[in-house]
């Protein structure tokens, strides 16, 4: 029995990931990620230039998962291209995030990466739920078709999307077909649930203070969404495209779903940011003892085939 598994030809001691965002900011995080028993990370989303973000406090861990207005604190795109091809021919596997605060912006990045000698997988994130002013690109359907029509007309390296999460299943279809359209690597299935709102009883106040309180939702608040949007995509999206599940993971059983959902990896947010790097330790134990349990030999035993009811 194993939870070993590849990712673009490349092995993967399993299939586990931080979420960006999450104890990725600096080279020391990422280098702790790196030393730690994930099967792979991925660097902070970058734009640009560097980024503060937004003003403290803008996250809070609250009873089932997390609320945050981070307003992508970042060190500038230089700093994580140059880190990752730095070590880009080492183990383990890693994944640039990038975004940008416009159009122009965006394919400025992507033009920087296309043009350096990195030949990674890069993560483009069209979901940024805490940017106060910039609504998230993926609700905007004719605009990412538009963008990845004109990114693809010069990008050529593996490339995949951090989409947010979707409610309808009208909308798994539209943007499956528009997906389906582009040679994208993978889908990350799901960002923060944008636009919560937390409140402090004793206080009669909100939490964070970006955007009056308002922040993406991460968490056991956000797991079902997450299997929902790994499952409609999975079943819509053309074979050759993975899909990343994020979201809610807290324990294996939390690892198990999302593969058995589809996922081909996994990703960790508001746990190892409670937690620390040892949670992946910890999940692959879970994991490996209910694939045992089950009589399961491999990741592929089980990805994808969760079952309906007739």
């Amino acid at each position: 029995m194993t939870v070993k598994t590849s990712f673009l030809g490349k092995p993967l001691a399993n299939p586990l990931m931080n979420a960006s965002g999450v104890h990725c900011m600096t080279v020391a995080e990422m280098d702790e990620l790196a030393q730690s028993a994930a099967g792979a990370f991925v660097t902070k989303t970058a734009t640009r230039d560097y980024r503060a973000g937004n003003p403290q406090p803008r996250y809070v861990d609250v009873p089932l998962g997390s609320i945050n207005s981070m307003g992508l604190p970042n060190e500038g795109l230089a700093y994580y291209l140059d880190y990752c091809l730095a070590r880009q021919d080492q183990q383990p596997l890693q994944f640039l995030s990038v975004v940008g605060l416009s159009y122009d912006e965006i394919v400025e990045n992507l033009r920087t990466i296309e043009a350096s000698a990195y030949q990674g997988v890069t993560e483009f994130n069209l979901s940024c739920p805490n940017v106060p002013g910039k609504p998230q690109i993926a609700y905007d359907f004719e605009l990412t078709e538009r963008l990845l029509t004109e990114v693809f007309s010069f990008f050529a390296k593996p490339l995949g999307l951090k989409l947010p999460p979707y409610f309808d299943i009208a909308h798994f279809d539209q943007m499956a077909a528009i997906l389906n359209r582009f040679p994208l690597t993978y889908v990350n299935c799901v960002n923060s649930i944008g636009n919560g709102l937390y409140i402090d009883v004793d206080k009669e106040q909100v939490v964070i203070k970006p955007k009056g309180g308002f922040g993406g939702l991460g968490g056991d608040y956000i797991k079902p969404t997450a299997l929902a949007n790994v499952r409609a995509f999975h079943q819509r999206l053309n074979p050759s495209i993975k899909i990343i599940g994020t979201g809610g993971v807290r324990t294996g059983q939390d690892v198990f779903e999302h593969i058995l959902c589809g996922a081909s990896l996994v990703q960790v947010g508001t746990a190892l940011h409670q937690e620390g790097v040892g949670i992946f330790e910890r999940l692959v134990a879970e994991l490996e003892a209910i694939m045992e349990a089950k009589g399961y030999k491999s990741l592929d035993d089980f990805r994808g085939k969760l079952r309906e009811i007739d």
